[in-house]
């Protein structure tokens, strides 16, 4: 009998450039994901821009930027959620070839043409009611006493913009949020509408799945355009109000907010409960756990060896880069702190499950992003990142400059940096015990508050680039004038001692004779 290997853990992956809110939009059906494949009892975590090794990576995002090299240590399934192919995003072709050379989930059948796949090799998830929001739901009042008659949230362009006039045209107001809105910020407002409006963005015209099923899981009725293009499955047909070019006029004026309309609104909410993708979703952890087993079979067992370091974590994660913080609840890859005394090489498991080995001498890159200023030991730092570094190797550092307001407004600064701040890591140097070793300044720009390059007076940042080189025997002559013992190596240590019993005696006899005559 052939024993079934256990279903591996799952981890959703959410991509998200520094600061892009809109990756927020990936949360609604990261947590639907989830849901779905707790149900046959799997460890599902989420987490932003990281990715583990013990887990197969479901990936939600990569559009917006992902490493292929990271697929070398991580099983990853990316899931699609673009409208792709003719009509549809505009996506570049490094996403389309990452989803050509790696193993794809998407929501609808008609994007598996856009990167050449067999659709029998890409898992089909829809996306149905949500369980989890049936709580939240129960909260909203009735449909009729809602103080929002439309709410539409999304992109705009001139195609839905056009759409929405022409609606406000049958007399509705249609509220729009002024900025981004998401997660429960954005769902207490879905509460309130007596319908949400979703029109096309793109005019492939591809039902927008994810929108829909998150407001209809919270008690919203959908009013959705539908083109000769669209092609919503059955549950989506069923639950949906529709219309189209010739008969919007006539929805919005004569059937939108009658008794008959929140009365079949409130029958669609019901059957929309009753549909489960259980099967879709038992195919998916099926697939990925086939694809988990081939990525481990195959898997390198060396020691990770990094060779680019990030000093934080949190929102300044970078993919495919060792992330050290001090600070546990940041997620770094190592809780490590550089600030203090440190022996290496540093092995250690990372929190996500990779074997790593950090060596003296084998870093390219350690990017700080205003960093050196929250640290008590910043010389000791220093010294770490130097001896991290290989010859040529760079650090990249951002901090406030100390005659802006920024050099105070975080409460945690302990020091301000200028010009000067530099001096002793690249001409002192042997004021910190270097010898060999020193940086040198490659780069050095002023940044205004919205980090452009500026002139001094401008400046509310600086940003540098110190390089680790060589220093010159000139450089190290004058380096032992500075120090304390003038580098003074101890000879008697490196001295042959006698070798035969002879010449311990030889030796004995002339030390006694000398000290005699001395007396």
């Amino acid at each position: 009998m052939i024993e079934t290997p256990p279903l591996p853990n799952v981890h959703i992956a959410i991509m998200q450039p520094v600061g892009y809110v809109h990756s927020l939009a990936f949360l609604d059906p990261a947590r639907f994901i989830r849901h779905q494949l707790r149900r046959f009892g799997v460890e599902v975590t989420i987490a932003k821009n990281r990715l583990r090794s013990d887990a197969v990576n479901l990936v939600l995002g990569a559009h917006l930027g992902f490493d292929p090299s990271l697929r070398e240590r991580h099983a990853c399934l990316f899931v699609n959620l673009e409208q792709l192919g003719p009509g549809g995003a505009q996506v570049s072709e490094e996403y389309l070839t990452l989803l050509k050379t790696s193993g794809v989930v998407d929501y609808d059948l008609a994007n598996v043409g856009a990167y050449g796949a067999d659709p029998a090799d890409v898992p089909l998830i829809p996306f149905r009611h949500a369980a989890y929001l049936e709580k939240a739901a129960a909260q909203a009042p009735a449909l009729e006493d809602r103080t929002i008659d439309l709410l539409f949230f999304g992109s705009m362009n001139e195609r839905r913009k056009r759409l929405i006039e022409r609606i406000e045209a049958c007399g509705l107001q249609v509220a729009m949020f002024d900025q981004p809105l998401y997660a429960e910020e954005r769902d207490q407002y879905i509460r309130q509408a007596k319908a949400v409006l979703n029109c096309h963005f793109y005019e492939s015209a591809t039902f927008e799945q994810v929108r829909a099923f998150h407001c209809l899981s919270l008690g919203t009725p959908v009013i959705s355009e539908r083109c000769a293009q669209t092609r919503p499955d059955a549950a989506f047909d069923q639950a949906i109000s529709w219309f189209d070019e010739r008969s919007l006029e006539t929805f919005f004026s004569q059937t939108f907010g009658t008794t008959a309309f929140f009365q079949r609104a409130r029958q669609q909410l019901q059957a929309w409960k009753r549909h489960d993708p259980v099967e879709a979703y038992a195919d998916l952890m099926a697939f990925a756990s086939g694809y988990y087993q081939g990525h481990v079979q195959g898997r390198s067992e060396e020691p990770w060896r990094p060779t680019q370091v990030n000093l934080g974590s949190g929102k300044d994660y970078k993919a495919g880069w060792l992330n050290l913080d001090v600070i546990d609840r940041a997620e770094p890859d190592l809780v490590l702190d550089l600030g203090q005394p440190q022996t290496f090489p540093v092995k250690a498991t990372t929190r996500f499950g990779i074997e790593l080995e950090l060596e003296a001498g084998s870093l390219d890159k350690v990017y700080a992003n205003n960093v050196l200023e929250h640290v008590p030991d910043l010389p000791c730092l220093m010294t770490n990142v130097l001896t991290l570094l290989k010859e040529g190797g760079e650090i990249e550092i951002e901090v406030p400059y100390e005659k802006a307001l920024t050099a105070w407004q975080d409460p945690t600064h302990i020091r301000a940096m200028n010009e000067n701040s530099w001096i002793y890591y690249i001409e002192w140097f042997w004021y910190l015990g270097w010898f060999e070793h020193r940086f040198e300044m490659r780069q050095s720009t002023w940044l205004d508050q919205g980090l452009q390059p500026c002139d001094r007076n401008e400046a509310a940042f600086m940003r540098l680039v110190l390089a680790k080189v060589e220093t010159t025997a000139a450089e190290r002559t004058v380096a032992r004038t500075m120090q304390a013992d003038l580098g003074v190596p101890n000879d008697s240590q490196e001295q042959p001692k006698p070798s035969g019993q002879a010449d311990l005696a030889v030796g004995s006899e002339w030390v006694a004779l000398h000290t005699e005559e001395a007396v």
